[in-house]
């Protein structure tokens, strides 16, 4: 299976391993709750996926490499302990609690957070005298004398020893204590995430192009070759800063990141290519709707990695927009909760607001605590999205900037002061509108330039396809609408259903 299938299953089973009856216990008792092995190549999301599960069931996670641990660090410190049996005195051997249990009973204190995964990478890894101990813990949860609080799932993840020296093989009792998910590196489902994440538009055309080189490692003469999923997601962010600060990328910055020679220096040259077509074509006047003809008639007699690659550009860059666009209106979604506290208390309290009643830089303040308090918990919990923490923060300077503003402007009554908040609101949503209708006309204008250029060639099904399986632009078209979408979605799908009848109608050999 590849990764995004393995999420789903082990987001399921989560699921129903903390799935409770009526008188609170777990419908799936702790012993019967076997552990999930991720088994795959080095690389490919296995750690990412545990976050996201995490952020999604708003659950902690705890992660250890166990390629670092001890025996003495995994199962805890002897030391003597002072018992009395039958009126006799006797010292016994004791362990203080392993670190990792430690960690999570930290999480949970620090959290608030009582359910969570423990995500253990590397098991296959561990030490020789570590080993003899992994049967007991994958079946009752125990390292040393010490459970892992109930509540909390098992993962682990581990490298086929073809990847990994230091693998040494399950037998079949410990194998038999485990949920095997057996995961391959899996172009598709990695695409569909890097759109999601905004990676860099030259690597995922790229890609595109050559599929064979997302994910690879192979022995040459030269020793160790590879290439990651880890790899292309690392180089661009990098790429991204490297732009910013006009710096140069070259093969030497590639090739810190893509260790195989030839993949190294096809994507520099790529990467070139891809910024010459971005300069060459003028996307921004694509995008504004003032590109001359000459652009589209020159992209419709490109060769297909050209159009594939102009398209490409066109399309990330209108996703990203479209993605800032939505973060925006989530924001303003959730802020608009703690403005409307507000003004219910200042209405509940107008009368005598003032006395008794708490002042709304007070309420504001009371909001910025909680929602600090709220982002530390996630954090602590390892279940704060980028996402998440970005529109935490956002909110976070809107309260304090306004109580900033209020407090400055003291002697105004609550309805005045809730004046001066909502006031400031308006200006964020009519921001919000200028923007999605900006967004709005550009998406349109790539679809009339995707006309011009390609009329309804495959790059027009490219580009309806990737709008429709990206969460933002669904979102986003769903809310604001898109005439040109709507249009030829609805023409592709009653091409779709005339080819499924000609099937159908061939099939019966009339």
């Amino acid at each position: 299976m590849n990764i995004k299938q393995a999420k789903d299953y082990i987001e399921n089973t989560v699921r129903l391993y903390l799935k409770k009856d009526e008188f609170g216990e777990y419908r799936i008792p702790v012993v019967r709750q076997r552990p999930i092995f991720l088994l795959g190549a080095p690389g490919i999301g296995k750690t990412a996926v545990m976050e996201q599960i995490a952020q999604e069931l708003n659950i902690a996670l705890v992660s250890y490499s166990m390629t670092h641990h001890t025996r003495q660090s995994a199962l805890g410190l002897p030391f003597i302990a002072h018992r009395e049996y039958e009126g006799t005195k006797i010292d016994v051997s004791e362990y203080t609690m392993s670190e990792i249990i430690a960690s999570v009973y930290e999480v949970m204190e620090g959290s608030g957070i009582k359910e969570g995964i423990l995500f253990l990478d590397e098991i296959n890894c561990v030490s020789e005298t570590l080993a003899p101990s992994m049967l007991q813990f994958l079946q009752y949860k125990v390292f040393g004398r010490h459970r892992v609080p109930d509540g909390w799932v098992i993962v682990t993840a581990g490298n086929p020893p073809e990847y990994n020296k230091s693998v040494r093989e399950f037998d079949v009792v410990t194998m038999d204590r485990l949920k095997v998910l057996e995961v391959e590196a899996d172009y598709k489902a990695w695409r569909e995430y890097a759109r999601s994440k905004g990676l860099h538009g030259a690597i995922v055309s790229f890609l595109e192009l050559k599929k064979e080189y997302f994910y690879r490692i192979e022995t040459t003469v030269n020793g160790r070759s590879y290439v990651t999923a880890r790899g292309w997601e690392d180089l661009s962010e990098i790429i991204s800063l490297y732009e910013e600060e006009a710096m140069r990328v070259d093969e030497t910055l590639v090739e810190q990141y893509i260790r195989n020679e030839r993949v190294v220096k096809e994507f520099t040259a790529y990467y070139d290519l891809f910024n010459k077509y971005k300069k060459e074509y003028q996307t921004e006047e694509i995008l504004n709707g003032t590109v001359k003809a000459q652009g589209a008639e020159r992209a419709r007699i490109a060769a297909f990695d050209e159009r594939l690659s102009l398209l490409g550009m066109l399309t990330d860059k209108v996703l990203s927009e479209i993605r800032d666009v939505m973060e925006a209106s989530d924001y303003l979604m959730e802020l608009l909760k703690n403005l409307k506290a507000v003004k219910a208390a200042v209405e509940k309290g107008a009368a005598g607001y003032g006395e008794g009643q708490l002042k709304i830089t007070q309420m504001l303040e009371n909001q910025i605590q909680g929602r600090k308090k709220q982002m530390e918990s996630a954090r602590m919990a390892g279940s704060l999205s980028d996402r998440d923490r970005r529109r935490a923060k956002r909110i976070l300077r809107f309260l304090e900037e306004e109580k900033r503003k209020l407090f400055l402007e003291r002697g105004a009554d609550g309805q005045e002061e809730f004046s001066h908040l909502k006031r400031a609101f308006d200006r964020e949503t009519v921001s919000l509108k200028e923007k999605t209708g900006k967004t709005g006309e550009r998406l349109s204008n790539l679809f009339a330039f995707v006309e011009e250029a390609f009329a309804e060639g495959n790059e027009m099904l490219i580009l309806v396809t990737e709008l429709t399986v990206n969460n933002d632009s669904a979102r986003f078209i769903s809310q604001f609408g898109c005439a040109a979408y709507d249009n030829h979605n609805k023409e592709m799908m009653l091409s779709e259903r005339h080819n499924s009848l000609q099937q159908e109608i061939a099939a019966l050999n009339l």
